[in-house]
C-alpha cells in the first residue's frame, strides 16, 4: 500500500485520510487511489470512525487529480474509458463510505480532486483555496457523465460550464456562495475547525446520516427512488426505538427537542430559536 496516502483515527473517533505527496500537489497515481480505497473500505468496517476527514498535505493543493504522467501510454479511446472506470470506483467508494465525510481544502482542488470533494458530504476550505477543472485548457480530455452530475448538484450547471468550458476557477467566496462549501476559515485554524465540525456530525444519528447519504447517491447516480431497503432498516433499528423512547420520556412532545441534539447542534438550535423571538419583538414593535 502507498505511503503517500496514510489514515488516522483520533480517539474521538474521527478518522483523518491524508494524501501526503505535496512536491507533486498531491496528484494521484494508481497505487495511491488503490490506498485511498483500502482506507476508505477500512473505515467503512470500523465503527469506532463517527467521521472521516479527507485532506491533502502541504497546504498548497487538496489533490490536483490524476498524475499526468500515467496518460502517456493511452493509445486509443479504450484506455480513457477504463481509467474513468477506476476514478469511478475511488470516486463511489468515498461516497458509500456511512459515516459522514468531509473534504479539508486548503489550497486548490482541481480535475478528480474536485471530484473527490463533491464526493464528500461537506466541505470546509481556507481563504486562498481555488477550484477548477482547467482540461479545455490542458489535457483536452472530459470527466465522466457521473462526476459532472455530482459537479453540478454541488456548484449548479453556469459554475461548471466556467470550470470546463472556460478553464476558469472558482475562489473560496464563490464557492460558498453557491454552496459547495459549508465555511471558509483561515488556513491556520482550518484542521481544528475541521475536526470540530467531525466532531458534531459524529454525535447525531449515524442510522439517519447512513440512510439520508444512500438515498440521495441513489437519486443523483442512479436516478433511482427505491428506498424500501433503507426504510425498513432504519425504522427497524436500534437507535430508532430508543429515540422515541427518548423522545417521549424526557418532556412533553411539543416542547421535545430530537433526540440526538445535544452539545453544538443544540446550541446552535437555541441560537435559531432567540433570533426568532428577536424578530417577532422587532415586528411588534414597528
Amino acid at each position: 500500500m502507498s505511503d503517500t496516502v496514510r489514515k488516522m483515527l483520533s480517539e474521538d473517533g474521527v478518522a483523518e485520510i491524508l494524501v501526503d505527496r505535496p512536491a507533486q500537489r498531491n496528484a494521484m497515481t494508481m497505487d495511491m487511489y488503490a490506498a485511498l480505497v483500502a482506507h476508505v473500505r477500512a473505515c467503512a468496517q470500523d465503527e469506532r470512525v463517527r467521521c472521516v476527514l479527507l485532506r491533502g498535505a502541504g497546504g498548497q493543493s487538496f489533490i490536483a487529480g490524476t498524475d499526468i504522467s500515467y496518460f502517456q501510454d493511452f493509445r486509443d479511446g479504450s484506455a480513457g474509458i477504463e481509467y474513468e472506470k477506476q476514478v469511478e470506483s475511488v470516486v463511489d467508494a468515498v461516497e458509500r463510505l456511512p459515516a459522514p465525510t468531509v473534504a479539508v481544502i486548503d489550497g486548490w482542488a482541481v480535475g478528480g480532486g474536485l471530484a473527490l470533494a463533491a464526493a464528500c458530504d461537506f466541505r470546509v476550505c481556507s481563504e486562498k483555496s481555488r477550484f477548477g477543472v482547467p482540461i479545455a485548457r490542458t489535457l483536452s480530455n472530459t470527466l465522466s457523465t457521473r462526476n459532472l452530475a455530482r459537479l453540478v448538484a454541488a456548484f449548479g450547471m453556469t459554475s461548471v460550464k466556467r470550470m470546463l468550458m472556460l478553464a476558469e476557477a472558482l475562489d473560496a467566496r464563490e464557492a460558498r456562495q453557491c454552496g459547495f462549501v459549508h465555511a471558509v476559515h483561515p488556513a491556520e485554524s482550518l484542521q481544528a475547525e475541521a475536526h470540530a465540525l467531525a466532531l458534531r456530525l459524529g454525535e447525531l444519528s449515524r442510522v439517519t446520516q447512513s440512510a439520508v447519504k444512500e438515498s440521495l447517491r441513489r437519486l443523483l447516480i442512479e436516478q433511482s427512488m427505491e428506498d424500501d431497503d433503507l426504510i425498513e432498516s432504519v425504522y427497524g433499528s436500534e437507535a430508532f426505538r430508543q429515540g422515541v423512547e427518548g423522545f417521549l420520556g424526557r418532556r412533553p412532545a411539543r416542547q421535545a427537542s430530537s433526540p440526538h441534539s445535544h452539545g453544538p447542534a443544540r446550541q446552535a438550535g437555541q441560537q435559531h430559536d432567540e433570533c426568532r423571538r428577536q424578530a417577532s419583538d422587532r415586528q411588534q414593535s414597528e
